[in-house]
């Protein structure tokens, strides 16, 4: 088989797995960003998981508590009751005895950071999906690599 093949194939399965993580992130309450990941395995998804708070915990209602402050995007996150989607897309994994190692995240945002990279790294992912190569925090890369986790962005 010849690499426009497995080219062609990798398109297919990243559309497919990018709509999902759309889906997902269209049940985020958050109020500031959408972010929907999934856990996948054999192209089989394990677990998905979408920002948002704790199960059983209130949601923001009209305003961000974050931007109600006056925090710009990415500050002020000990405000926040939202929980990360990759962190949430491991829980549910937990939750339903799925196991992660080896399993790759696909994600329709940019690189994690580096707190949900440790969980991640801890879980045994193998690769991550990204919307676009661009980190969160500069130490999600090192951690990545030192880590032996492939980052790539999708193929659409």
């Amino acid at each position: 088989m010849n690499s426009d093949y497995f080219s062609e194939k990798m398109k297919r399965w990243d559309t497919y797995f990018h709509s999902v993580c759309e889906a997902v992130s269209s049940k985020s309450p958050c109020l500031s960003r959408q972010i929907g990941a999934i856990l996948v395995r054999d192209n089989s998804i394990l677990a998905s998981g979408y920002n948002g708070p704790a199960r059983g915990y209130h949601h923001c209602k009209d305003q961000c508590p974050r931007k109600a402050l006056g925090f710009e995007s990415g500050k002020g996150l000990e405000h926040c009751p939202a929980v990360h989607a990759e962190v949430n897309s491991v829980a549910n994994a937990a939750r339903i005895g799925a196991m992660t190692v080896g399993a790759k995240l696909y994600m329709n945002c940019i690189i994690p950071c580096k707190d949900c990279m440790a969980l991640l790294i801890n879980a045994g992912i193998s690769e991550i999906i990204v919307d676009e190569v661009t980190p969160y925090h500069e130490l999600s890369l090192d951690m990545a690599a030192k880590c032996n986790i492939k980052i790539r962005s999708f193929v659409l």
